[in-house]
């Protein structure tokens, strides 16, 4: 079950107008809008904090001369055969 927390905002009248006719235009409730428009902005804002932390992880990536994958894990995967065959023998 959802908690639910009382909140008090102040609007200008023309925002608290405009969401009243958006709420009776689709038949919702002020709180419904609020809810989600809230909502709709905290996603936002945590997908541009993910495109940040991508833009700068593609930023390390390159300065450290960018790698592919296939090549990091040919080369792993070298390294290990080599390590295996030193403990045989």
């Amino acid at each position: 079950m959802l908690a639910h927390m009382k909140v008090t905002i102040d609007l200008t009248d023309e925002l608290y107008r405009a969401v009243k006719v958006e709420a009776a235009r689709t038949d919702r409730s002020v709180r419904q809008i609020v809810d989600e428009a809230l909502g709709a902005w905290l996603e936002a804002a945590e997908d541009a904090e993910d495109l940040e932390s991508a833009a700068a992880a593609h930023a390390e990536y390159k300065r450290n001369g960018g790698e592919s994958a296939e090549a990091f894990f040919g080369a792993l995967a070298a390294e290990t055969q080599t390590a295996f065959r030193s403990k045989r023998g």
